[in-house]
């Protein structure tokens, strides 16, 4: 099987900058001749067809087609159903897979191959789901084999957070590098972890959960896993809501006062902090100082390359990267935190999908 290192030029880098806002174009590498994953789900020949990838969100579902250069063709995007019932799920990626066969067909495009990210924990060899918090139906359900029935073509299954990283090292502000980390800061905080080329699972297909790290171990607040101090409840668009709302009673001249309560979003935080709110901007600080203790784990026990902030937060970057970039050299071993560039993510919602085309093409195999 092919490498994902094998399609990727190494290029070293040792400047230890943070790279603001790049304001990237996505590139495309040129791939041809590799073989697709050896799984149950996946045929062995997909040489000579669009890959169907679909990023099954919590609240939206979305499809696209892509080809090996890693350009998005054809999409698709539909409500995830809110459901108690799995094969409602089914019925909602089949119909979004059937409808980009449909218009890759009426190019004289063949579409075969479907490549599924879902917002949990998956068994990628049987294509069991074993957790996905935000959609709760499709629990411990074979989505794999009950997909594979519904439209009658090989599926292969991803976690979307793994998926978005390896997006990034293919077309993405990862393109050069063997190992890289992900940060998505969303409503949580997901990630990847690329190594040597290779994606890392762990030996349960859990591995790499760096939101759920704990960053304050007593005291903390209660994280939704049932852990306390996690860092996804302190770098999060949901954690800066509630860090902001904790200090509004102390910060009476903020702007944020005005905002109701459930007007009250990351986004409008960080458009306070960009008029010179103190509250925000403290809120920024101390959620960068939290992401740099877990950078700096992280940079201690994977001497990265790289570690790419995605998610809805990265558009927030500036505000609270040099504060992460601060903590970073104080905790991270000296030469690890200089090398490690920490850089905004440049694919924006197309990374799963992308990386889930790209796990396919690529055989890219598991740690």
């Amino acid at each position: 099987m092919r490498r994902l290192d094998a399609a990727l030029t190494a290029s070293p880098d040792t400047q230890s900058n943070i790279e603001r806002d790049p304001n990237p174009q996505l590139r495309r590498t040129a791939e041809s001749g590799v073989k697709p994953p050896h799984s149950k789900f996946v045929e062995q020949d997909s040489s000579k067809h669009l890959i169907c990838a679909v990023d099954l969100g919590g609240t939206n579902l979305r499809a696209a087609n892509i080809d090996r250069q890693g350009s998005i063709h054809e999409r698709v995007r539909v409500s995830t159903p809110d459901t108690d019932n799995p094969n409602e799920i089914v019925s909602a990626i089949a119909g979004s897979v059937t409808e980009c066969a449909n218009q890759a067909a009426k190019r004289g495009e063949n579409l075969q191959t479907v490549s599924v990210v879902v917002p949990g924990s998956v068994h990628t060899d049987s294509g069991v789901i074993v957790n996905a918090p935000n959609i709760p139906a499709i629990v411990d359900f074979d989505l794999g084999q009950a997909l594979s029935a519904e439209l009658h073509r090989p599926i292969s299954l991803e976690n979307d957070a793994n998926a978005a990283a390896v997006g990034e090292m293919w077309c993405g502000a990862g393109r050069g590098c063997q190992t890289i980390i992900c940060l998505t800061l969303g409503t949580g905080v997901g990630s990847g972890i690329v190594l040597d080329g290779k994606l890392w699972r762990g030996i349960d297909g859990t591995g790499g959960e760096i939101g759920h790290t704990s960053v304050v171990p007593i005291g903390g607040v209660k994280c939704k896993c049932g852990g306390v101090g996690c860092l996804e409840v302190y770098a999060s668009a949901t954690a800066i809501v509630r860090m902001t709302r904790e200090g509004l009673p102390d910060h009476p001249e903020s702007i944020l006062q005005t905002t109701a309560k459930a007007d009250l979003s990351a986004k409008e935080v960080a458009r306070a902090a960009n008029q010179g709110d103190a509250l925000a901007l403290e809120v920024f600080r101390k959620m960068g100082i939290y992401l740099g203790i877990a950078m700096a784990n992280v940079i201690n026990i994977f001497n990265p390359e790289m570690i790419v902030v995605g998610g809805g937060v990265s558009a927030s970057f500036d505000l609270f990267a040099p504060y992460a970039r601060d903590e970073i050299l104080k905790r991270a071993f000296p030469v690890p935190a200089r090398r490690c560039r920490v850089v905004r993510a440049e694919c924006g919602d197309d990374a799963g999908l992308l990386g889930a085309a790209y796990l396919v093409f690529n055989s890219t195999p598991s740690v």
